[in-house]
């Protein structure tokens, strides 16, 4: 049987103008909508007590399991207000089917599609006055966050026996400050973000926990983000801390690390292999090391470089430092340092997500 949210109204929502206020200037994941989906999960009663409940604070025992084991994981989507001011999310399914994966990996109950989907339709429907609209081209939102962590309270090393569930959304705007400004990247073989057969493919918190060290270390260096090796050699490009890699080649490939088990399987990575070859560009999964990617920028064979993912959708690439203190820059033909194909595969992108171009994939997935 399916959970059914029903709405349980915020008596005190943010007044309009408030709201509006923030919807102007919505920064990103700084200001949370009127209300969030809830349901739990016991090993006697499965999944129950499911609802759209007013935004706020969980109270958790100091020993809930989440605190001390970190069982938890997460997702992140968007929902997207149309020109007629209808609203659509983008390949929601595809969140659903790595929710799935991610709590297997994690030893977590698996919520249902449809009560993944239901929970993060009822909520937007809900709190759909949140959506901001686009206007003079702006890449507004509604960035959805669904997660799940282990609330029962108890010390010892097993998967827990009481877990929640819950989705908030939260008013978005450009992911990084700069816009769609090209950025420097810091390649760091002194930490690694995930080894073979740990939970790298799984989005939990832990790999992102993991990657902040090096993510600092690469702000004392100019660099925006951090691109991580594998972590038994340190030899082949895997991914950022939160997004994955791609490049332009001089023969006209585009191409990504091959999933490798510690590689998260971006929503946004196989969204762009799907229109690569309407772009011109040959899709091409396979392995890279970091010497293949720093010679090809070196000689010009590689002519574009960009990361991708559900925050920032794609962002140029400028520049990578590594650790010998040494520069690449990517020659990339524009005043603006946004090359040609990065530029037109993300408008792509989103010219589908905010209803500009037609859907031909049928990915998107109307709410309201």
């Amino acid at each position: 049987m399916s959970l059914m949210f029903d709405v349980r109204p915020n008596p005190r929502p943010m007044p309009a103008d408030k709201r509006d206020a923030i919807l102007a200037k919505p920064g990103f994941g700084t200001r949370f909508t009127d209300h969030m989906a809830v349901a739990s999960w016991t090993v006697k009663d499965g999944w129950h007590d499911s609802a759209i409940v007013p935004y706020g604070p969980f109270t958790l025992d100091p020993a809930a399991a989440v605190l001390h084991y970190a069982q938890e994981i997460f997702e992140g989507m968007k929902a997207y207000r149309h020109g007629d001011g209808s609203v659509w999310l983008f390949r929601p399914e595809q969140n659903a089917e790595r929710f799935a994966r991610s709590a297997k990996r994690l030893g977590l109950p698996v919520l249902p599609e449809k009560d993944f989907l239901g929970s993060i339709e009822a909520l937007v429907r809900t709190d759909r006055d949140w959506v901001p609209t686009p206007t003079n081209g702006s890449e507004v939102s509604l960035y959805v966050r669904p997660f799940m962590f282990a609330s029962e309270a108890f010390l010892g090393v097993r998967a827990a026996e009481h877990v929640t569930y819950s989705c908030i959304a939260s008013p978005a705007g450009a992911y990084f400050s700069s816009g769609v400004a090209p950025v420097a990247i810091w390649i760091t073989t002194r930490w690694s973000r995930a080894g073979a057969g740990g939970t790298g493919a799984a989005k939990c918190g832990g790999n992102y926990a993991s990657s902040l060290v090096a993510q600092q270390e690469a702000a004392e260096h100019g660099c925006s983000q951090v691109l991580f090796a594998d972590a038994g050699g340190h030899e082949f490009v895997e991914e950022l801390g939160g997004m994955n890699v791609y490049f332009v080649t001089s023969k006209g490939e585009l191409v990504t690390p091959e999933l490798s088990g510690s590689i998260l399987e971006g929503v946004t990575r196989s969204s762009i292999l799907a229109i690569a070859g309407e772009q011109g560009l040959t899709p091409v999964e396979r392995k890279v090391t970091l010497a293949e990617l720093l010679d090809g920028i070196s000689s010009g064979d590689i002519r574009e470089v960009f990361a991708c993912g559900t925050a920032a959708v794609i962002t140029p690439i400028s520049e990578f430092k590594d650790e010998q203190g040494q520069s690449f820059r990517v020659q990339v033909d524009s005043t603006d340092g946004v090359g040609e194909h990065t530029a037109a595969l993300r408008q792509a992108l989103l010219d589908i997500q905010y209803g500009r171009a037609e859907d031909r994939h049928g990915w998107m997935r109307k709410v309201c």
